[in-house]
């Protein structure tokens, strides 16, 4: 494993006309590990995936994928070097059909080939889409949608994967298969920064874990560490 983290955050600050959502923060994401970033709602955990994706641009401080500055570039040409955000709430392309919506996220991508290949793997993953690759995503369920949205990411390949939120508004089924997808894309060494409610799911796949409070970390550590901790029992765990 690379002794540079393939994202590194220092000292950065995010916010909205003059309001900071996050005030200073410092962060690592080492390749083919999970790191999971658990607060309450307003802590601030969206606007920091907003900020990695270059949605929102530094008001301080760097942001760096293997070294290199990233802070304030345009978000296609983040995207371009491997960093693939699913988003809140899913946002597929609903008047599309499955099939289209998964090529969407090979757009980048010139080579035939590949693109097939990745869709193979892509449906292998996800049978429910293969099932019905020319249905509408629109009339998808929930759950499926957030498949379809995690299926659209993958087939860019990327080399650092934001999820944001994924259980959001799933039945506790589909909350379980989510977190299934994300232990097996853990297994095959993808690198991963979630931002999860479910804090015990988020801990319990995770390697290393970072409270955000009011924009500001409260605590990190490994993961199981952190889900030992008193307070963040008290306050996410139902401890």
């Amino acid at each position: 494993m690379s002794e540079i983290p393939l994202l590194s955050i220092e000292g950065l600050t995010l916010g909205y006309n003059k309001t900071n959502a996050v005030k200073g923060i410092s962060l690592e994401v080492r390749e083919g590990t999970v790191v999971t970033l658990i607060g309450a709602n307003g802590a601030g955990k969206t606007t920091v995936l907003r900020g990695i994706s270059g949605l929102l641009r530094p008001r301080a401080g760097s942001i760096r994928l293997h070294g290199r500055d990233i802070g304030g570039m345009a978000p296609h040409r983040i995207a371009g070097l491997g960093i693939v955000q699913v988003p809140e709430g899913r946002q597929v392309f609903a008047n599309m059909s499955i099939d289209e919506n998964l090529r969407m996220g090979a757009w980048l991508l010139s080579d035939k080939a590949e693109e097939a290949r990745r869709r193979d793997m892509v449906l292998t993953r996800f049978p429910r889409l293969a099932e019905r690759l020319g249905q509408t995503a629109g009339l998808l369920s929930g759950g499926e949608q957030q498949m379809l949205a995690m299926g659209r990411a993958l087939m860019a390949d990327p080399r650092l994967l934001l999820l944001d939120e994924p259980s959001m508004g799933l039945a506790p089924l589909f909350v379980e298969e989510i977190f299934r997808i994300v232990e097996a894309l853990k297994a095959e060494g993808r690198t991963i920064l979630l931002v999860e409610q479910n804090a015990q799911a988020a801990l319990d796949v995770a390697d290393e874990a970072y409270v955000l409070q009011s924009g500001l970390i409260e605590l990190s550590g490994p993961a199981a560490a952190v889900a030992g901790d008193q307070k963040v029992a008290q306050a996410y765990l139902g401890g």
